[in-house]
């Protein structure tokens, strides 16, 4: 199983966020579940930021963990992101990899599962939504 968690706060996110999705399953990521959106505001971000719109998607991916996070990133530039966006800034699309079809990984591009999910409200809540029993598995109750 593979676990995506998506945002933006510019824009039109939802339109985003439906165009994000047709471009990874137009390039081999099956998607599976899409939560609905929770909203929350900006934290970390610029002064003033505008909250941002969070997702969970489930899906099936045969490729690399790497070759997912290039297809990723590649569809966040597509739909408006910079290819240097600077860090806790705003943006029109993140999407993160949370798990991989339990690979592991730990290097400067790419860590899996993703370091930070446990501790973001913004991917704990969608994804209980689509993947309740993973969350179970991980010993996360909500």
């Amino acid at each position: 199983m593979v676990i995506l968690s998506i945002g933006g706060n510019l824009g039109n996110v939802p339109e985003s966020l439906q165009a994000a999705l047709q471009l990874l399953q137009a390039q081999g990521f099956r998607m599976t579940r899409c939560s609905a959106p929770y909203r929350n505001p900006a934290v970390g971000c610029e002064p003033g930021a505008p909250e941002f719109w969070n997702w969970a998607v489930t899906g099936e991916w045969t490729g690399s963990p790497e070759e997912l996070l290039a297809l990723a990133q590649k569809v966040e530039v597509q739909l408006g992101r910079p290819k240097d966006h600077p860090h806790w800034h705003s943006r029109t699309l993140d999407i993160d990899i949370v798990e991989c079809n339990g690979e592991r990984r730990n290097s400067p591009a790419l860590t899996l599962p993703h370091p930070r999910w446990r501790e973001r409200t913004f991917v704990l809540l969608p994804l209980q939504e689509v993947a309740p029993q993973w969350l179970k598995a991980q010993g996360i109750s909500l």
